[in-house]
């Protein structure tokens, strides 16, 4: 049997805001699928007047689901040993996609770089996750406690 921390309720919690949030930015395609008439299966649109729009909402989600999968997995797992920093990281990784994606919805790719900062904290996710595994295999880099 694993023993998990009380902490690690922290790193659930967090992973559950996210699924919150992908869903939100999913809805918010939905809504643009409407709004500018882009049936499925269409990924992206054409349409001259209203595409480019419509596009970079659709881009936004796309984008983070792409990342979705590595950050579920250095959340998990470097939550193991780091609950309370893979939540936080998490958190503002949470807040960044969100911020990404609202710079993305004005039509103005380069809006969506307000929310760059959620890369800084899927890196502090990943070294959570080096971290971990360095510890599993009982290597000390950085002689430091709470990490390594």
């Amino acid at each position: 049997m694993v023993v998990l921390s009380k902490e690690y309720g922290y790193v659930v919690l967090t992973g559950v805001a996210s699924f919150v949030m992908v869903t939100h930015l999913a809805i918010n395609v939905g809504k643009a699928r409407k709004k500018y008439n882009v049936e499925y299966p269409t990924m992206y649109s054409d349409d001259k007047d209203t595409g480019h729009l419509f596009n970079c909402i659709q881009r936004a989600h796309q984008n983070t689901l792409e990342v979705y999968p590595p950050f579920l997995f250095f959340l998990a797992v470097g939550g193991l040993q780091l609950p309370r920093a893979s939540s936080l990281l998490g958190a503002i990784w949470i807040i960044g996609r969100e911020i990404y994606a609202y710079g993305y919805y004005t039509g103005d790719p380069k809006k969506r770089m307000r929310g760059a900062f959620s890369s800084f904290a899927l890196f502090g996710l990943m070294g959570t996750t080096l971290c971990f595994a360095s510890h599993q295999l009982g290597w000390r880099f950085l002689h430091h406690h709470d990490c390594c």
